[in-house]
């Protein structure tokens, strides 16, 4: 039998995983864990077949997750940053479209793609599509690292690699540590809300490295427990909230939590559109990860881009799209690590699910794409949330004022105010001569797009806590303010980008492989797949 057809039997066999379990093993203690119990995984792939020779097994495992990364996240990424680098995107006689791959992992030997469906959902979510990358398990949406009832306990990959190999373990995430994706790598919670138990089993792991967003909840859901970063102190970590004192820690310094000292919304770091050059990116906290982590007996580090996730919820493709970019530079510094460990390193970049329903294309500019239009756009829908709409709602701002900081940070303009500035050029990314949509790519707003905008400025203005959005609402804003969600949809449009959904949808992940048994990775696989890979090549029970 073909390494292929044992994927596919893993992938046919998927649905039965979590009712064939197999119970052995311990979990790592802790007092926050929701169960004793514990229950191995069996991979139907390796039940039918023995495993497939490969190549030594890998002494340092980088997983990079992108949190809502599939395929048009990607793709979408690699389109923009091409499309940048190359001006028009046309060749030098202006009619042939080019292209050159701008992300780091999209070129990487081996490509696979995983199914993402959970026990509650073809639209799962990132606690139990995590789960499954780590334990090999499927589970309800919400639920970490336990099964359906809530009272089986998984382990997961980064556990097992610590108590049995002895590796060192790092997390590290654009978001808050001790949320979901994060979260699956050491704790086992029927919940993913319990934020604080979380946080207890994220110091009971003695795990080697944490770095990246403020932990969620730290003294309880009602303030009045002890502070987990004070436990994590007497538990012996080094706690650092600063940049500078960041910048100090070394291999030397021992079990270290690292939180980004520039904290944006969610407590978590900063979209990369708002980053200043003079703060540490999620690159900056896999360099730090890699020195204090690396040894002789290997290590494994865990890497989320968690804010692709939350741009994509909020359908802000460049606030997307530069997150995801964002995550490429991280890669980057462990491929730096691969070409000086070529033969024991592993490096694999997935997602956990896809968000929005993003893609490329729209109806109102039929063939073409624009994609350079999003460079006008300077700051997230958060910051914009955060620094402007909050002072129009304080100030009675009118609609006329508004529209002058939408041209300023999103480039959309009026008509009127196009013609006085002499503006509305189009630069498009298509070579051929398919008819222009409605659209045409002008960062113009047309009578229509007017109207739209205007209609989400009144609403933003007026409603309350207590306002209950009708159903065409609800679908034009979802849960997110009416005035940025416009905005953003209308440049997105503008741009040839479309979103369908605020929540996560049913597309299955690339999963990218470059090193030791990247051979593992290749075909269409269930996401559980990728635990059962990881444990056949460092030979973890």
């Amino acid at each position: 039998m073909n390494k292929m057809f044992q994927r596919g039997t893993a992938l046919l066999s998927a649905a039965a995983l979590a009712a064939g379990l197999a119970a052995c093993g311990s979990s790592a203690s802790s007092p926050a864990a929701a169960s004793t119990t514990v229950a191995e995984p069996q991979s139907a792939a390796a039940a039918s077949e023995p495993a497939a020779e490969t190549s030594q097994p890998p002494k340092y495992i980088f997983l990079f997750i992108g949190d809502g990364m599939s395929y048009p996240q990607v793709q979408s990424t690699n389109y923009y940053l091409s499309a940048l680098e190359n001006g028009t995107s046309m060749g030098g006689d202006g009619d042939i479209l080019e292209h050159e791959d701008s992300l780091s992992f999209v070129n990487f030997p081996v490509a696979g793609s995983a199914q993402t469906y959970d026990s509650t959902s073809f639209c799962p979510d990132s606690a139990s599509t995590a789960t499954s990358i780590s334990t090999g398990h499927k589970t309800y949406s919400g639920t970490i690292n336990m099964d359906e009832t809530g009272t089986v306990s998984y382990e997961t990959i980064a556990e097992k690699l610590k108590q049995q190999k002895d590796y060192k373990i790092g997390i590290v995430s654009s978001v808050n540590l001790n949320h979901a994706t994060p979260a699956a790598f050491y704790c086992h919670q029927a919940s993913r809300s319990s934020y604080y138990e979380i946080g207890q089993e994220l110091i009971a792991s003695d795990f080697d490295y944490f770095a990246g967003g403020a932990l969620l909840k730290p003294t309880g859901a009602d303030k009045d427990k002890t502070s987990l970063y004070d436990l994590a102190e007497e538990a012996g970590y080094t706690v650092v909230k600063t940049q500078a004192e960041a910048g100090a820690v070394t291999a030397e310094t021992g079990k270290c939590i690292l939180i980004d000292e520039h904290l944006a919304d969610g407590d978590a770091m900063a979209y990369e559109l708002d980053r200043a050059d003079d703060e540490w990116s999620l690159a900056d906290y896999v360099e730090k990860g890699i020195e204090c982590l690396d040894n002789d007996t290997g290590f494994f580090l865990m890497v989320e881009g968690g804010k692709i996730d939350w741009a994509c919820h909020a359908n802000d493709a460049a606030s997307t799209m530069t997150d995801t970019r964002a995550l490429s530079d991280a890669v980057e510094k462990a491929l730096a690590f691969y070409d000086e460990h070529p033969d024991e390193t592993l490096i694999l970049v997935t997602g956990d699910h896809e968000t929005g329903g993003m893609t490329i294309g729209y109806a109102g500019t039929n063939y073409d794409t624009f994609l350079q239009n999003l460079d006008n756009q300077k700051i997230s829908y958060a910051r914009y949330d955060s620094d402007y709409v909050s002072s129009y709602k304080e100030n009675n701002t009118s609609f006329d004022e508004v529209l002058d900081d939408v041209a300023e940070l999103f480039g959309l303009v009026t008509e009127e105010a196009a013609g006085q500035a002499g503006e509305g050029g189009v630069t498009t990314d298509s070579a051929d001569s398919h008819p222009t949509g409605v659209t045409s790519g002008s960062l113009v707003m047309t009578d229509y797009e007017l109207g739209l905008l205007k209609d989400a400025y009144d609403l933003t203005m007026t409603r309350t806590e207590d306002t209950e959005l009708t159903q065409a609402q609800y679908v034009q804003y979802g849960s997110y303010e009416p005035l940025t969600v416009t905005i953003t949809h209308i440049l997105n449009n503008k741009s040839g980008i479309s979103f369908t959904s605020y929540s996560h949808t049913g597309l299955p992940v690339a999963v990218f492989a470059q090193g030791a048994g990247q051979e593992l990775f290749e075909g269409y696989y269930d996401n559980t797949q990728i635990y059962f890979n990881l444990a056949e090549l460092t030979g973890v029970q």
